[in-house]
């Protein structure tokens, strides 16, 4: 069975047992610290699993794009060197928020697994953790019991994190047969090679705590996970991973680029695996970079080109593979035709620049080897630092050690890795993963009305202060109402203002948020007291939230904007809609040029003149879901009908507050472009009565610099070029009499000369030493060495036989580090009351 029939055939026969399909996250995590990338099919709705939000359906299923690399799931340099370990992956999973629980889970999957997939049920067996006599019996009713075995915890107690929710699980094996050992059950197969996984069932039924105690959670809920690549490899009876029809066509196209078979090799299987990989991150908006996620994907492309040139690759190659990677996904993951040209672009420029660093680095193996051969070992630091700068694997590194005689430090070697490995788990932000206590749990979804109305009254229906639940409120807190025009910071949008006029006492809203799904919550000060059931008067902030409609409208065109100058690939990656400007993140792997950003502007204000009506609809989400031109967000989540903002151009998904009209905006202007993050870039821009406000400011600078200048406006530019002419010629001139100067001082410096060799100190700026060590050499022949102090420093600059060594052995009597390659060296130094010492050391050397 080929990998998107089991992928089709999984998602039907959960959509019959009622479960919603939703498309996967990108591999980047949405919210969520604790991860790089997402690892799991239960990273998306981790928020439901504690507590703090609900999804449009308690039952899901879905298929779920996950790395692994970097952190605690680390597989990549066993990529290669094993039948199973991946960087990439996709997870097919289904999930059950507080419905079914053990019972359906284990029918479903036993189900799945033979009659609709066809696994052999001869071949299955499970394991179920020793104390969870429920599940035993479950099994008992599909599998003989002894090919059902009890497990520890390591194996079978799954935990969220050392706190949070958390449960027994059981696995699904498949025995492979005698072929891969002569284990008989999977109590004697430690490695797991003949009794395979390939399908967990967590039983989320618990919530642990700090101390280690564990209670029973309000809702017990299922999450469950199979890898599609590992089911494909068992399905279609293959040795490995990578002779699925996951693989096949990749390394296929991998050996005609290269002119070679494949014969299991790992250079192939790496290559095969990173590409997907990497065009995955980089088409979620990932880019390589040297911090946290950019860094490990900058490891992964290293990896592939290194063992590209192992085929003889010599050349950026990765971007060629990408027509046969979305031949074979593209059609499942749509992201990889949108994004291809920028994952090209990205691929090619990374490729060139680590091949230019590994020719660099061959030079410095060079230079390690030069520096080893008197201690006959290669310290434990310029061998990580091959690795880790320049991509060189340790046992490249050994070898060619062993090819020269010396060894290699590995102890020193394996401290740094060891180092580099926990700052890489430190990159994982320590967030605490418990469910939350839930006071909103029982609360109904509360009323919004602030589409139409600004202006409401509500009753009072929950009071909270300093963190519970109260039956009155004086001072700082939150109010929930029955309904509300009040509008919570979501979406990037912030918070609405205002009051709540109650006959008792009232509240100046601050803020407004959404501390649970559904919930609208008022926070601010309560002068007088406010009773639950008490009948309140809400009002919002009229002005305060008209501007913050028309930002929020500029930035959906905004957005749009973006898309049509860079590309389709460009994304949100981020967003602040406030009342005096918008901010906008998106992903894109450059600084936009002045002409791109002026015909964005151009093409903002050409819709707010068009003065277009702002539409407002409803639609099912299925039925979005199968409509590209109307912008979704992943990591937002969507109920069964979802609200579309159209512009015409521009439609998104978006539960925000609009403009009535684009025409509303008034006018529109970027006031700053810039990177925030790596493959992130960040607009700032402001509209109406601020933009117009910008624009008078640059027309009064404009204003202040003709004066300045002594021109009229219209001709600042011609008046600048003049002055800049004039400062060429003036810089010039200087030049020519600095280089007089320097050429005078070398002619009495030349007079001083002995025996082939010239040390003095000078009065010179340490920027103009080289060049006056330059001009004494063309006249005097021989060694020469210049000092000159400045600015409590100095500086030594050297020119002539073997004057890099000479620097590197005088630089520190003024505490200063040498550099310079053969007949040329220069050395700064913080001890210039040392630079006579140095030069007499200079005088005396015996070269």
């Amino acid at each position: 069975m080929k990998s998107d029939q089991v992928r089709r055939k999984f998602l039907d026969y959960f959509q019959k047992q009622g479960h919603l399909i939703v498309p996967s996250s990108p591999v980047v995590p949405h919210g969520d610290p604790s991860l790089l990338f997402c690892n799991a099919g239960m990273n998306q709705f981790k928020d439901v699993f504690l507590g703090r939000a609900k999804r449009e359906s308690q039952r899901i299923a879905d298929v779920q794009k996950c790395i692994r690399v970097g952190g605690k799931h680390n597989d990549l340099e066993n990529v290669g060197h094993t039948r199973r370990h991946l960087t990439f992956f996709e997870m097919l999973g289904n999930f059950s928020f507080g419905d079914y629980f053990k019972k359906e889970a284990i029918r479903f999957a036993w189900e799945v697994s033979v009659e609709v997939l066809g696994f052999e049920h001869e071949r299955l067996w499970v394991s179920v953790f020793r104390e969870d006599d429920e599940a035993f019996e479950l099994w008992t009713k599909y599998l003989p019991e002894k090919r059902i075995v009890r497990l520890g915890e390591k194996d079978n107690f799954w935990v969220m994190g050392d706190v949070g929710p958390c449960g027994p699980c059981s696995e699904l094996l498949f025995d492979r047969g005698e072929a891969y050992g002569t284990a008989k059950s999977p109590y004697e197969d430690t490695p797991g090679e003949r009794f395979a996984e390939f399908w967990n069932l967590v039983f989320m039924e618990f919530n642990r705590d700090e101390r280690g105690q564990m209670t029973s959670l309000p809702s017990k809920n299922i999450d469950t996970g199979a890898g599609l690549e590992r089911v494909c490899a068992f399905l279609q009876g293959v040795d490995s991973l990578f002779e699925t029809d996951a693989f096949a066509p990749l390394i296929a196209h991998v050996g005609r680029l290269c002119g070679k078979p494949y014969r299991g090799e790992a250079p192939f299987k790496v290559i095969a695996d990173h590409l997907r990989c990497l065009a995955f991150a980089i088409s979620d908006g990932v880019q390589p970079s040297n911090v946290e996620r950019g860094y490990v994907l900058r490891k992964v492309l290293r990896r592939a080109v290194r063992y590209g040139r192992q085929l003889g690759l010599e050349r950026p190659f990765l971007g060629e593979l990408l027509p046969t990677l979305e031949e074979q996904m593209g059609e499942t993951y749509p992201e990889l035709k949108t994004a291809r040209g920028r994952i090209e672009e990205i691929l090619h420029l990374e490729e060139e620049a680590f091949l230019r660093t590994l020719r660099r680095g061959g030079n410095l193996m060079k230079e390690v080897m030069e520096r080893s051969l008197s201690s006959k070992q290669i310290s434990g630091d310029d061998a990580f630092t091959l690795k880790d700068t320049y991509g060189l694997p340790i046992e490249e590194v050994c070898l060619m050690a062993l090819d020269e005689g010396v060894c290699v430090d590995l102890i020193r070697y394996q401290k740094l890795e060891e180092e580099a490995r926990e700052r890489s788990r430190k990159v994982h932000k320590k967030t605490a993963q418990v469910a939350e206590s839930g006071i909103f749990n029982a609360l109904k979804p509360v009323a919004f009305v602030g589409y139409s109305s600004l202006e409401v009254e509500g009753l009072v229906i929950a009071l909270v202060q300093e963190g519970s639940l109260v039956n009155a409120l004086s001072g700082e807190g939150m109010v929930v109402l029955s309904s509300t025009p009040f509008y919570a910071e979501k979406g990037g949008q912030v918070g609405d203002s205002g009051v709540l006029e109650g006959e008792q006492g009232s509240m100046e809203v601050s803020e407004t948020v959404e501390p649970y799904t559904g919930i609208i919550a008022h926070v601010g000060r309560v002068e007088g007291t406010l009773h639950v059931g008490d009948k309140v008067k809400a009002k919002v902030d009229k002005e305060r939230r008209w501007r913050i409609t028309h930002y929020h409208t500029a930035t959906h065109l905004l957005h749009w904007a973006l898309q049509e100058v860079l590309g389709a690939h460009v994304a949100q990656a981020g967003s602040l809609v406030s009342r005096d400007r918008l901010r906008f993140d998106f992903s894109h792997h450059k600084g936009l040029s002045q002409e791109e950003i002026r015909r964005i502007e151009d093409l903002v204000n050409q819709k707010i003149q068009e003065n277009r009506e702002v539409a407002t609809y409803e639609l099912p989400f299925g039925e979005v879901r199968n409509r590209p031109e109307i912008k979704q967000f992943f990591g937002d989540k969507y109920g069964d009908q979802v609200r579309v903002v159209d512009l015409g151009e521009s439609k998104e998904l978006c539960g925000g507050t609009h403009a009535q009209r684009t025409g509303d905006i008034g006018y529109f202007v970027i006031l700053e472009e810039r990177s925030v993050a790596a493959g992130v870039r960040r607009i700032v821009a402001l509209t109406g009565a601020e933009a117009i406000e910008h624009v008078r400011g640059l027309e009064r600078v404009l204003e202040d610099l003709a004066s300045f200048l002594g021109t009229k406006r219209s001709s600042l530019l011609e008046k600048v070029e003049l002055l800049s002419r004039e400062n060429a010629t003036y810089a010039q001139e200087m030049k020519r009499a600095k280089r007089g100067q320097l050429e005078q001082l070398a002619e009495q410096l030349v007079a001083k000369g002995q025996e082939g060799r010239l040390v003095e100190e000078v009065a010179c700026e340490s920027d103009q030493l080289k060049e006056l060590v330059e001009v004494v050499s063309e006249r005097f022949s021989g060694l020469v060495v210049l000092g000159s102090r400045s600015n409590g420093k100095c500086s030594l600059v050297a020119k002539g036989p073997k004057a890099a060594e000479l620097i590197r052995l005088i630089a520190p009597f003024v505490e200063g580090g040498g550099g310079g390659k053969g007949d040329f060296g220069q050395a700064g130094g913080k001890k210039p009351e040392g630079l006579p010492e140095a030069l007499e050391k200079a005088r005396q050397w015996k070269s």
